[in-house]
């Protein structure tokens, strides 16, 4: 199935964005899509979510944003080091640009904010409301304000589920 990408999401530069098959981004998403953004197979990005910096972002398989969610990857450098909003010209400006990467079958929570330069590692659930200012270990889960390791999630039964899907699509042979 293509992806969907419903009518009142915007876009800006449209040329850079790769969105693979069984996607959905919903209504009311906003997305720069900066210097490149990929969405894997079976990625869902919730309404009200917004992709943001100019940067890079990567969504691998299996991944979903919900409602809200604030993905920056790139900001202005708040240090001194120059003039900050993006009516400033680039000379006058020191914009950091970076990256954001969700890997497989991360979900993030409800009005979750990801910083520049973080990785979310592969299975990890992110509670609602945490903001992510470093790299998330895989498989664990992650609550309150400051992003803290709860517990493991089952990864040997994500991994059956998703055979079972692709197998059933015709992905495996």
């Amino acid at each position: 199935m293509n992806p969907k990408i419903y009518e009142l999401t915007k876009i800006v530069n449209r040329e850079n964005l790769f969105i693979d098959l069984f996607s959905q981004i919903d209504d009311f998403v906003f997305i720069n899509a900066g210097i490149k953004t990929e969405i894997g197979k079976f990625v869902h990005i919730a309404s009200f979510c917004s992709v943001i910096g100019g940067g890079e972002f990567y969504m691998e398989d299996f991944s979903g944003l919900s409602a809200g969610c604030r993905i920056v990857t790139g900001s202005d450098d708040f240090t001194g080091g120059g003039l900050t909003n993006p009516t400033v010209p680039s000379e006058y400006s020191n914009v950091k640009v970076s990256f954001v990467r969700i890997k497989k079958h991360a979900i993030i929570g409800t009005n979750v904010t990801i910083l520049p330069g973080v990785t979310i590692g592969e299975g990890v659930a992110v509670g609602a409301g945490c903001v992510v200012r470093k790299d998330l270990a895989p498989w664990g889960i992650y609550v309150g304000q400051d992003c803290r390791r709860i517990k493991e999630r089952p990864s040997n039964l994500i991994y059956e589920l998703e055979r079972n899907l692709l197998s059933s699509k015709g992905f495996l042979c």
